[in-house]
């Protein structure tokens, strides 16, 4: 078997405030997420609005961009209730201030009311970061490959002198037997499709198990945890990370797989580059390459489940309208039957000039 591997209005959490969490998920997580309540709760801690108020691009939380009086702008995040605890959030942003304190372009939580990163209004949990500009970049070419390689190894040099104690792993249990499990018990998938979808997630994680049992057993860190090119902002002084939001323990080539793309020929190349600049901060084992279709895999099986688990919310149907028709799950069967056979074929090279 593979190795288990195992992203202030109130000082205080009153009970009051984790009653009323509680009632408004059994509702829709943020159907009582107001304007008024944003702007209240900002005016509460010393951050009063001039009424600017703009939703930012982001699904599992509520994010907004808010003018502040003295004319500038913060960013705040509602959390989605239940998704996280507390003391899995504070984790978070424990490990963000770690990689700031070390000089590592992150956006860390502000703090408020006695060092608090975590706020809690009308029953929800919020925090509120600097505004960060920049533009999310075509990661190509070889300059920006090693730029983001050395960026990343940065990360990875802090977050594996720690592990996490809240945050989950990434193993094959949570991204793909659960999600599997979790699609095949609801009504999500056509009934003319149920069948071939359940064979094919069978044998793409059969796939995934080989995969990791080639790896062998491998070191496990913090990790951003979904290090794809939207949740990177590119200025002129380099890349910095938004989010956090999906952080928890992994193999170092989650970071990096996402990066690249196109075909074999192109990742290799990227993957190269990448991995010049990783290895000018931290080493990389290069059993872990292995891993990247795996990964891929449970990625694509994690992020149906993923839909289907927010579905209530009613921001999935309209963001994801095409989530619950036939050609959504013929597009996604097509695409595992294809991974099963990239996972039986032998792992990207690295270049003469890399260690192996």
């Amino acid at each position: 078997m593979p190795p288990n591997l195992c992203s202030a209005i109130k000082p205080c959490r009153s009970q009051f405030s984790v009653t009323i969490l509680t009632m408004k998920t059994n509702l829709t997580p943020f159907s009582a997420l107001t304007p008024d309540i944003i702007l209240t709760a900002l005016d509460n801690i010393g951050l009063p609005s001039d009424g600017r108020l703009l939703a930012l691009n982001s699904y599992e939380n509520r994010v907004y961009q808010i003018g502040i009086a003295n004319n500038y702008y913060i960013v705040t995040k509602f959390y989605r209730p239940e998704r996280w605890t507390t003391e899995a959030i504070l984790e978070e942003h424990g490990f963000v201030q770690e990689l700031f304190d070390a000089e590592i372009p992150v956006v860390p939580a502000q703090s408020f009311c006695d060092n608090q990163t975590l706020l809690h209004t009308d029953g929800f949990r919020f925090s509120v970061f600097p505004r960060q500009g920049g533009r999310v970049p075509e990661i190509e070419g070889r300059e920006k490959l090693e730029w983001m390689g050395r960026f990343i190894a940065r990360i990875h040099a802090i977050g594996a002198l720690k592990p996490f104690k809240e945050r989950p792993c990434l193993d094959i249990k949570s991204f793909g037997d659960e999600p599997r499990t979790y699609l095949l018990a609801n009504d999500f998938l056509p009934t003319d499709l149920y069948e071939a979808y359940r064979t094919v997630t069978e044998h793409a994680l059969d796939g995934v198990r080989r995969c990791f049992e080639r790896a062998g057993k491998l070191k496990i860190l913090r990790l951003h945890g979904d290090c794809y090119p939207g949740n990177i902002l590119w200025t002129d002084d380099g890349p910095h990370f938004v989010d956090f939001d999906d952080s928890r323990m992994g193999p170092a080539i989650q970071d990096l797989w996402m990066l690249l793309s196109g075909d074999r020929t192109e990742m290799t190349a990227q993957l190269n580059h990448l991995l010049t600049g990783y290895r000018t901060f931290y080493d990389f084992n290069t059993r872990e390459l292995h891993l990247i279709e795996a990964l891929r895999t449970l990625r694509l099986i994690h992020y149906s489940s993923w839909i289907a688990r927010r579905w209530n919310d009613p921001a999935f149907p309209m963001a994801f309208p095409w989530f619950d028709t036939p050609r959504y799950w013929q597009d996604r069967i097509i695409e595992l039957r294809e991974q099963i056979a990239l996972m039986d074929e032998g792992p990207l090279e690295l270049t003469s000039g890399q260690p192996q």
